[in-house]
């Protein structure tokens, strides 16, 4: 049946193309994907063809998402599974966009079974099996003002490539060349060094919140590695060549182009 997928891949990217200007646009104003050759552009544009053709994308509180919008996050979707495959994001099929940032409310459990209503205000939200919903404030406002290391789409995607081995735990299925002993060791040094730095009040290199847990360790990760590669060599340099391993990309070399 790949014939069928061929044939029908073939068929979206005549029928759906993404309009020339919007695509300059999204590409123009996205920092992350300067240094991208001839051909991985053309091929990122290909897999945000799809991505759009494949996903939801439902605007929250009123929101009407402009296809310049569902560009702009599709776009930084596919650039992580640029030299993957667009199936690592099967089993899901909505991207909700709220406005702005949006408060959830979870009851958290303590240590002695204490159950305790909690409100938080988020940026972004990536559900086991469920959307991914992001606040589109914080992504025009990154495009605008980049803060290097720093990137909710990223990030959020990072969780859902995460979540693909049943649960958000800082390891993502890795390649059959990959050893587990290495990626368990490169994370594991780095985020107890984070933890360290953290315990004694010193201003960690990378967003703090990667010393949450490992998968928010992970996902932060995957943000400097994209958007800031040299900060993520400089501090955690077997981190960096484990996470070039697993996306098959060297952001590094493109920042030197």
């Amino acid at each position: 049946m790949r014939w069928f997928e061929r044939l029908h891949t073939l068929y979206v990217l005549r029928r759906h193309p993404i309009s020339h200007s919007t695509w300059e646009q999204v590409i123009d104003r996205g920092a992350v994907f300067d240094g991208l050759s001839a051909v991985e552009r053309a091929h990122l544009r290909e897999l945000t063809t799809l991505f759009l053709h494949r996903k939801s994308f439902v605007g929250a509180h009123g929101l009407v998402v402009s296809p310049a919008m569902a560009v702009t996050i599709a776009a930084q979707a596919c650039l992580l599974v640029l030299k993957l495959a667009l199936n690592y994001y099967d089993g899901w099929s909505e991207v909700i966009i709220y406005p702005g940032a949006f408060r959830v409310a979870r009851n958290n459990v303590d240590q002695i079974g204490l159950v305790s209503a909690q409100t938080r205000t988020l940026s972004g939200e990536s559900w086991l099996r469920g959307p991914v919903i992001l606040s589109w404030d914080d992504v025009a406002r990154e495009l605008e003002s980049p803060h290097i290391g720093h990137s909710v789409v990223i990030h959020e995607f990072a969780h859902k490539l995460d979540m693909r081995n049943g649960r958000a735990n800082g390891m993502p299925p890795l390649h059959s060349v990959m050893e587990i002993s290495h990626w368990t060791e490169a994370f594991t040094n780095a985020f107890n060094h984070l933890q360290q730095r953290l315990a004694h009040h010193h201003r960690p290199a990378i967003d703090s919140y990667a010393g949450t847990d490992p998968a928010e360790f992970f996902a932060v990760v995957s943000e400097v590695f994209f958007t800031d590669p040299q900060t993520l060599i400089a501090e955690y340099s077997t981190v960096y060549q484990q996470l070039s391993q697993f996306y098959r990309q060297a952001p590094h070399d493109r920042a030197g182009q």
